[in-house]
């Protein structure tokens, strides 16, 4: 999902995303495991949290109480936002909206913080492969260490050492500066040498997400894979778009659900699905009904519905029937 358009959105209704995200026994485990609460789904290593995204910055956080409350109560234990992709300075994790969601976390033991980085300044600039490539080989060759150096020592500064960094999603599309396509090796070299200056300083524990769209999109996203050694969790971004016109297709086809479900069991590590939502074929309830299945029967780490209009089910009131099953699935406590 474009970038671009979340801060659109963003701009016009006061929100960019949100998310439910349900936390399963993490590869690093939790200083402790809470017991299951109302509308959390069962996860290898002990129970899932149910966390939220309402917004990239501070209301974010202060919507959290209002979703938990439309969902009967449920527990949110998992916040997720964004780093802004426009200049090098915002990369390196300037935003002051970081120490609300650095208090956030650390109000409770058991929450988790996830935060998508991007991996390129002027990330929606619309820049040509030819320029993406010389971008990635420069990064695979450490010119842009610093930049990740200085993003991880503020999270430990701020006390969020265990964020899950969710870094350069959607790399198998055909949009973000940090796409894959324009020169695979040098991305998966390039994503090497950011792991690495990360866990260069002292005091992180940080997990990386790798996720890409779901389906072929401009590349297959495993040829994107940068290797065990460097990723923690393997994703997926699903909206309810082609490829696939039914759930079961989502599931089935080449590099979807099925796929990376399989990818992830060889590798051995855990799933997300940190951004799924509607889309193109509007208020669709029987995906939403999918989706939620799909996620209890697979107890991921987390997952996370972005609720900005068309794709969600409670700051946008144009998808009533997807919103009604979201709320009862989930405050009714399925997947447990």
């Amino acid at each position: 999902m474009s970038r671009r358009r979340r801060w659109m959105v963003g701009a016009c209704v006061g929100t960019v995303t949100a998310g439910l995200l349900f936390i399963g026994g993490a590869i690093a485990p939790a200083p402790h495991e809470a017991s299951v609460p109302r509308g959390t789904a069962g996860g290898s290593g002990g129970g899932s949290a149910v966390g939220v995204y309402l917004h990239y910055g501070t209301p974010g956080v202060d919507r959290m109480r209002g979703f938990s409350h439309w969902l009967g109560g449920t527990e949110l234990r998992a916040g997720h936002t964004y780093l802004p992709g426009d200049t090098w300075t915002n990369i390196e994790g300037a935003p002051d909206s970081l120490e609300s969601w650095a208090r956030w976390r650390k109000q409770r033991s058991d929450r988790l913080f996830v935060l998508n980085v991007p991996m390129l300044a002027r990330n929606e600039a619309g820049v040509p492969d030819a320029e993406v490539a010389e971008l990635l080989r420069a990064g695979a060759h450490g010119e842009y260490d610093h930049h990740f150096r200085k993003l991880a020592q503020r999270l430990v500064r701020l006390g969020v050492p265990d964020t899950v960094v969710v870094l350069g999603w959607e790399m198998n599309g055909f949009n973000y500066t940090h796409r894959c396509r324009p020169d695979p090796e040098a991305w998966k070299r390039y994503w090497q040498r950011i792991v690495g200056a990360m866990r260069s300083v002292k005091g992180q524990r940080f997990r990386f997400d790798f996720a890409p769209n779901r389906g072929s999109d401009a590349i297959a996203w495993t040829r994107c894979y940068p290797g065990d050694d460097v990723v923690d969790i393997i994703g997926m971004d699903s909206y309810d778009q082609p490829p696939g016109e039914t759930f079961d297709d989502m599931v089935t086809q080449p590099y979807g659900l099925q796929h990376q479900v399989d990818f992830a069991k060889q590798h051995r590590k855990r799933i997300s699905y940190p951004e799924w939502g509607l889309f193109r074929h509007g208020d669709n309830a029987e995906y939403v009904r999918g989706m939620l299945g799909w996620i209890a029967e697979q107890r991921p780490l987390y997952h996370s519905i972005t609720d900005y209009c068309p794709h969600g089910v409670w700051q946008c009131d144009q998808n009533p029937h997807s919103a009604e099953v979201f709320r009862d699935f989930l405050a009714a406590g399925h997947g447990r």
